[in-house]
């Protein structure tokens, strides 16, 4: 079992709170080098494009941490059930998310579910098996985004998200999986950015 996924069961597991307030207790944790790259990558073409920058959100970023492990570590998805799909293999609902967007709410609800975030998630995914240091990965990703309308339209918020105001965004990278979550709450726990490889 790999580090990140025991810590996410050990949190998952144990970390429910009562009362008001927190609901969960998240565990300490950084981004790595190609999630900070890739943040600031979005960031930088999100400036270009005469947007503001999105904060850093903790717990839409361990959102993101939980379903690259998932996607890498259990491979819930096929010719049917694309990258925005999640496993039976965790504490969270599972679904089959198909190219129709019948299942979003299992997208939508995830950071709710999973975290302290209080508002809906919206993800976009990416996979490659190439072998990249962590800056030319980000990169890849990011023009793979940005060659795509439908996750383009989410980063720059055109289209049917021209209406929303990115204030939190999360990313994860794990084993030549990104997923970047975006929230229209702002989230007030802070998280770290490392140079961690």
């Amino acid at each position: 079992m790999s580090r990140n996924f025991l810590l996410a069961v050990l949190f998952l597991t144990g970390s429910l709170l009562s009362g008001r307030g927190q609901k969960f207790m998240l565990p300490e944790f950084t981004l790595n080098k190609a999630e900070a790259d890739l943040y600031e990558m979005i960031n930088d073409y999100r400036k270009e494009k005469g947007l503001e920058p999105v904060p850093l959100s903790r717990n839409l970023t361990y959102v993101a941490k939980l379903h690259s492990q998932d996607l890498a570590e259990n491979f819930p998805y096929n010719k049917r059930c694309n990258l925005h799909s999640w496993s039976d293999h965790g504490p969270w609902t599972p679904c089959c998310y198909t190219d129709d967007h019948k299942k979003a709410p299992c997208m939508w609800y995830k950071p709710g579910e999973l975290s302290n975030y209080p508002g809906y998630g919206y993800e976009i995914a990416y996979w490659t098996n190439e072998p990249l240091g962590p800056a030319d990965y980000a990169r890849k990703a990011l023009a793979g985004w940005k060659r795509s309308p439908g996750h383009n339209t989410v980063i720059v918020n055109l289209g049917r998200w021209k209406e929303k105001d990115w204030k939190a965004m999360g990313v994860g990278v794990y084993k030549g999986y990104a997923t970047v979550w975006f929230g229209e709450e702002e989230d007030r726990e802070s998280l770290i950015i490392s140079n961690e490889q």
